[in-house]
């Protein structure tokens, strides 16, 4: 079974047949993965963190829990997780994160740039990337407050995660790319796909 790496920054996209699942891995530990999904036949109908937290009444998603699209389809479940903790709250990082947050002059374009061009090929624009479901990414909310911390991944090397597809999608995923989510060191993700053709 072919495993594909994703280096460390970068990422790529694919198609993901209905019935496929896709397994991103942690190889070396602490390392967040930003993932995308489109309905193959129809690129407006898009990943949707606001349906699927509503839907669900929970942000940790994990084993048998569906993520929802902008048009309330399933488009994909989770049907193994050896971590536990992700999020589905925060933008992909980019450009603007870094000079923002990070105060970067020149700044690395970020999960939202790798994504803008894996999925060029696929017609989908920048404007059109969602937030994204971003694998092993640990952000704990303050009860009281509401205020957000992201500290670092509970993953360690090899952990999983393996999502099954529920229509025909595009998937962009990445190795991300911002310092504070994967404990300040870059590190690649691997991925394998079973069931397609």
């Amino acid at each position: 079974m072919t495993v594909n790496r994703i280096p460390p920054r970068s990422g790529t996209a694919f198609l993901l047949p209905k019935g496929a699942r896709l397994t991103v891995i942690d190889p070396e530990g602490e390392q967040v993965s930003d993932l995308v999904a489109y309905n193959r036949h129809d690129t407006e109908e898009v990943i949707s963190n606001g349906r699927t937290l509503d839907y669900l009444s929970k942000i940790y998603l994990s084993t048998g829990d569906a993520v929802y699209s902008n048009r309330s389809n399933v488009m994909f479940e989770i049907v193994e997780d050896a971590v536990g903790r992700h999020d589905f709250l925060l933008t992909p990082c980019s450009a603007d994160t870094f000079r923002i947050i990070y105060g970067h002059e020149n700044p690395h374009r970020g999960c939202f740039g790798n994504l803008a061009e894996a999925l060029a090929p696929y017609g989908i624009g920048p404007d059109r990337i969602p937030t994204a479901f971003n694998v092993f990414m640990n952000v704990p909310i303050d009860a009281e407050t509401g205020v957000l911390r992201v500290d670092p991944p509970l993953s360690r090397a090899g952990d999983h995660l393996t999502i099954e597809a529920r229509m025909d999608l595009i998937i962009g995923l990445t190795a991300c790319s911002a310092e504070q989510s994967n404990n300040y060191a870059f590190k690649p993700i691997d991925y394998r796909i079973e069931g397609a053709d």
